[in-house]
C-alpha cells in the first residue's frame, strides 16, 4: 500500500486545478457538527486561499512537489517532436484543458511542446495562446519552485527549451 499523503507548513505542494501552492497551515474546523483537519494552502498568483480536508488530500489530487527526475522528463518532452492531431480544435482544446489540470508535468509539457510557435510559424487562435499560456506558466511555477528559482527565470529556461528544439 503506498504511503498516505502528509505535509507540513511551509511545504510546497501541487493541486492540479492550480498548480503550485504552499501550505501554510493545518486547522481543525468544525463543519455539520463534525471536526475536520484542513490543509491551508495559498496560491501566491491567484492570490486565492484554498482549504483541503487532510483525509480527502490524496484523492483530491493533492501532491507534493515533482522530484528533480520527473521535472527532468517534463523538460526532455519539450524538446522532443510536436504532435499536433488533426481534430477538431474545440476536441483538441478539451484535451489540452483535461493535461493542464491533471497536474501531471509531463502532460503539461506535452501541451506547451505542442502548442509552442516559433517565429516561422503562423500565428495561433487566442485560445491557442491562451491554453499555451496556462500550461507554460504550470510548468513554469512547478520547475520555479523545483529549482529554487524564481517565475522569470524558470520561463526563460522554458523558452529556451523550446526554441532549441
Amino acid at each position: 500500500m503506498a504511503e498516505e499523503f502528509t505535509c507540513i507548513p511551509g511545504d510546497f505542494v501541487v493541486y492540479p486545478t492550480h498548480g503550485v501552492g504552499k501550505v501554510v497551515s493545518i486547522e481543525t474546523q468544525k463543519i455539520s457538527g463534525h471536526k475536520l483537519q484542513l490543509y491551508v494552502i495559498s496560491f501566491a498568483r491567484d492570490r486565492m486561499m484554498l482549504r483541503v480536508p487532510v483525509a480527502k488530500a490524496e484523492t483530491a489530487g493533492l501532491r507534493k512537489l515533482s522530484t528533480r527526475k520527473v521535472m527532468d522528463n517534463a523538460l526532455t518532452t519539450l524538446t522532443g517532436r510536436a504532435r499536433t492531431k488533426r481534430s477538431m480544435w474545440s476536441r483538441r482544446a478539451q484535451e489540452y484543458e483535461a493535461k493542464i489540470n491533471s497536474g501531471n508535468p509531463i502532460f503539461i509539457a506535452e501541451v506547451v511542446r505542442d502548442l509552442h510557435r516559433s517565429a516561422d510559424q503562423p500565428d495561433q487562435s487566442f485560445s491557442e495562446r491562451q491554453i499555451y499560456e496556462a500550461a507554460r506558466d504550470r510548468l513554469a511555477c512547478e520547475l520555479a519552485a523545483v529549482e529554487k528559482i524564481d517565475m522569470t527565470a524558470a520561463t526563460e529556461k522554458l523558452e529556451e527549451l523550446l526554441t532549441a528544439a
